[in-house]
């Protein structure tokens, strides 16, 4: 099966003062179709740079991101934009939710911002609220909804577009264990069922050890988890 996604030789630097700063050092990774990845790697180790280079949130210094065979590292910031709204979901730690809309609202705005119907974003919203098991929950505003719900929320709004692509940054780290564990089996379920290409940053190893790889950054590079050992 062929990559979904593909980080092909990327670089990615920062200017520290007068030194260059290296976080991504010809990093290749290959994503396919209804796979789940975790990215296990200590904290500053660049996985948050990894994951918004992979989202096109921030440009490659060298090397490319090939999204579906379309090569989308030079691509103009439209373009990008473009691509990001209906080919990639994003997850955050935080659920990021708009505090003054409900949780179906919520969902339902990227599909607005897209150029659905009230509808058929409504429809699609509540669809995807029913498969999260929070259907009844759908008229409440975050505020009302705990941390599991939020990120069950977050998550709903993330794929609301079809998505190829899930990019998550620690979605279950503000979650105690048992509702992690709940949360994840949601975030499973959802990407096994749509085909959805899936790549988790977690420092959780219980939920790291569910999914189909695990790889973590070394000296820039995207490497397996297991050719180095345990990572904290």
């Amino acid at each position: 099966m062929s990559a979904v996604i593909e980080l092909k030789s990327v670089e990615r630097h920062y200017l520290q003062g007068p030194r260059k700063l290296t976080i991504l050092n010809g990093a290749d990774f290959a994503l396919k179709r209804a796979e789940m990845v975790a990215l296990v790697a200590p904290s500053g180790a660049g996985k948050s740079t990894l994951l918004h280079t992979a989202g096109l949130l921030e440009r490659p210094d060298g090397g490319d991101v090939v999204l579906s065979g379309r090569a989308c590292g030079r691509l103009s910031d439209d373009e990008r934009t473009a691509i990001r709204r209906n080919d990639i979901g994003f997850v955050y730690q935080f659920h990021h939710l708009l505090p003054e809309f409900t949780a179906l609202e919520n969902i339902m705005m990227p599909q607005l911002v897209r150029g659905l119907s009230r509808a058929d974003a409504a429809s699609r919203a509540e669809q995807l609220l029913e498969y999260m098991k929070i259907g009844k929950r759908a008229h409440h505003r975050p505020s009302e909804l705990s941390g599991g719900e939020q990120q069950r929320v977050a998550i709903a709004r993330a794929v609301a577009n079809a998505p190829l692509v899930l990019l998550a940054d620690e979605p279950t780290g503000n979650l105690d264990p048992v509702t992690a564990s709940y949360v994840f089996d949601a975030l499973e379920a959802l990407v096994r069922q749509s085909g959805l290409a899936a790549l988790i940053a977690t420092h959780n190893h219980e939920l790291a050890a569910r999914m189909d790889r695990r790889v973590t950054l070394l000296d820039g590079k995207v490497v397996p988890l297991e050719s180095i050992g345990h990572l904290a």
